[in-house]
């Protein structure tokens, strides 16, 4: 698979990483729903095997599960891999998630995820959320004092703006930004892509699927079935109207991709990827056979002629 440098890092990440969102399990504020251990485990190395290098995942994930599960992963792959998690964020009242940008608490976090996932340093160590925010710049300076220790290799972010990202940079070079970007959430286009490049900060973006919907897999039989412990039976994209006039975009994004000899969900990827600020695209897979099929599109090259016909296709649904 096709690599890209991470902004002005030494990690060379393959165009498409593994995420664990989904590998969280039940129990927690965002949870998919039930999710067995060994499919991910094993889709995890099938990952690898088709060339993947690099696993994000987040101590916030099942409240240290996914990482659990990650680490597990680790042992039975002989390859090496690139390990990516996140801090920042905690269990609050009422089960809600809240951020924590506290210095000793990050520390703390830091040293609890090098434990779950077995690792000496983390390769790529971001802050989940910029919450709260006035207590970013304290926060960033305690992850700029691992990576002094050597217990980070690199800092990155999330869900951070580029006026947020610049504070951040005032105190230590921010290596990566991990931002919500597909065909249907394209607001990082217009300042926040941009400024990344300017300043060498890499980009990995995270659910370029709209959490499924742009596989192509789901209609609203589909998603009524949905098991309510599923964060996707409440969030906004699943929730009428835009549900609609999403499923209707993707019937159409379908036939595009059958003619470019292509899946959906690989016409999304390598629709993320024709952004050449964008070093790789965040996948999730609950099974081997979906990374198989996702994989393969960290080598696709969209053509121009296809490239308009999916805008025509993504004007018309922000039109309506």
């Amino acid at each position: 698979m096709r690599t890209r440098q991470l902004g002005y890092t030494d990690l060379e990440l393959t165009t498409v990483g593994f995420g664990t969102f989904a590998a969280g399990g039940e129990g927690w504020q965002f949870s998919w729903g039930p999710q067995d251990d060994r499919e991910t485990i094993a889709a995890i190395a099938r990952a690898v095997e088709n060339g993947v290098n690099w696993i994000d995942t987040a101590a916030v994930y099942g409240l240290g599960h996914a990482e659990e599960v990650v680490a597990k992963a680790l042992k039975e792959i002989k390859a090496p891999v690139i390990v990516a998690t996140k801090c920042g964020r905690r269990e609050g009242p009422d089960k809600k998630l809240v951020g924590d940008l506290d210095p000793k608490f990050l520390r703390k976090e830091c040293e609890n995820s090098l434990r779950r996932l077995g690792l000496e340093r983390i390769d790529l160590y971001q802050v989940h959320w910029p919450l709260p925010d006035e207590g970013i710049e304290a926060g960033w300076a305690e992850i700029a004092k691992l990576v002094k220790e050597g217990k980070v290799r690199y800092a990155g972010v999330s869900n951070f703006s580029v006026a947020q990202l610049k504070r951040a940079q005032a105190i230590h070079p921010v290596a990566s930004s991990q931002p919500l970007y597909n065909m249907m959430r394209r607001q990082i286009e217009g300042e926040h892509l941009p400024f990344c490049k300017q300043n060498q900060i890499g980009v990995v973006a995270y659910s370029p699927l709209l959490n499924g919907l742009l596989t192509g897999a789901f209609s609203k039989e589909r998603i009524a079935k949905l098991p309510p412990t599923d964060f996707r039976t409440r969030a906004a994209q699943f929730q009428e109207p835009e549900v609609s006039r999403t499923l209707a975009a993707v019937e159409k994004l379908k036939a595009i991709a059958a003619q470019a000899g292509l899946t959906c969900s690989q016409l999304a990827i390598a629709w993320i990827l024709r952004r050449e600020e964008v070093t790789s695209a965040i996948v999730g897979a609950r099974k081997p056979a979906q990374i198989d099929e996702t994989a393969r599109a960290g080598d696709v090259v969209l053509g121009e002629d296809v490239l308009r016909e999916i805008e025509g296709v993504l004007q018309e649904w922000a039109r309506n």
